[in-house]
């Protein structure tokens, strides 16, 4: 059964507190996502946030999901450093370098069966475009255009 985005970021079912929010305090209103210490980010970590109501669409029907974090307005995947060179990821999106997001008290809803914390870009970022209605497009590194 699925449940709602309240149920999911409210503490566990009146049984206490949740777990302390997976977070680094910054002093100008954001904060860095932390990753569980047993998934290294060697590749470097960003985000890519998409507004709530997207949230269970993405993940749903991702082919693989990294650590996946939630606030009651938006949802972040923590992607490879650089996964925005040489692309325009569509709005409503944001792309947050080095995982700085907004301080609204993210939470880890989603850790991966997997030894990494990345959930792959490309598709990520096809998914997103397809749910916000916007074709794909990204600049071909060298490649100059034809008058």
């Amino acid at each position: 059964m699925l449940r709602t985005m309240a149920t999911l970021l409210s503490a566990r079912g009146g049984r206490g507190p949740g777990p302390a929010p997976a977070r680094n305090a910054e002093p100008d209103g954001e904060v860095r996502l932390a990753l569980p210490s047993t998934l290294p980010a060697t590749l470097g970590c960003d985000a890519v946030g998409v507004p709530a109501r997207y949230g269970f669409r993405l993940l749903s029907r991702l082919p693989g999901n990294g650590c996946v974090f939630a606030d009651s307005d938006w949802w972040w995947w923590i992607v490879p450093a650089g996964s925005d060179a040489d692309l325009r990821w569509p709005l409503p999106s944001c792309y947050a370098a080095d995982a700085y997001v907004p301080d609204r008290r993210p939470q880890l809803i989603h850790r991966p069966g997997t030894t990494s914390p990345y959930t792959p870009p490309i598709p990520l970022y096809l998914m997103i475009c397809q749910l916000t209605g916007v074709a794909p497009a990204w600049a071909v590194p060298g490649a100059c255009t034809r008058l």
